[in-house]
């Protein structure tokens, strides 16, 4: 069975860093495509980041473009969210989540096939 586990969340100051990480493990993580995603309390899921399973193409919202960077090790079967230059907006539960391929709806939530647990990530003075 698929599973992923992500790791790294936490508590953090505005302005400052984490580096969440995702261990995907019952399949070839190469043949994936992956991406985040996040839950604020009374919000709707929304589309962060992805990449496909190559490397070479990742996709950002235009709210975390320039500050959030998502990347993966096929070889480590891990996909990770470097976050810089928090804000208190970013406050939210993350997913790490996957499909088979590239789809053109890929910042929608329903077309992921397998999803974390989550992590908590909380910015605040």
């Amino acid at each position: 069975q698929v599973q992923l586990v992500e790791s790294g969340g936490g508590l953090v100051q505005p302005g400052g860093s984490l580096r969440l990480s995702c261990a995907v493990s019952g399949y070839t993580f190469g043949s994936y495509f992956m991406g985040w995603f996040r839950q604020a309390p009374g919000k709707e899921r929304e589309f962060v980041a992805a990449i496909n399973r190559s490397a070479g193409i990742t996709y950002y919202a235009d709210s975390v473009k320039g500050r959030f960077t998502i990347s993966r090790d096929n070889g480590k079967n891990s996909v990770y969210l470097q976050m810089n230059s928090l804000k208190p907006e970013d406050t939210a539960v993350y997913y790490c989540a996957a499909r088979p391929d590239y789809i053109r709806n890929y910042y929608y939530p329903r077309a992921y096939d397998y999803w974390g647990q989550g992590a908590q990530v909380t910015v605040s003075s």
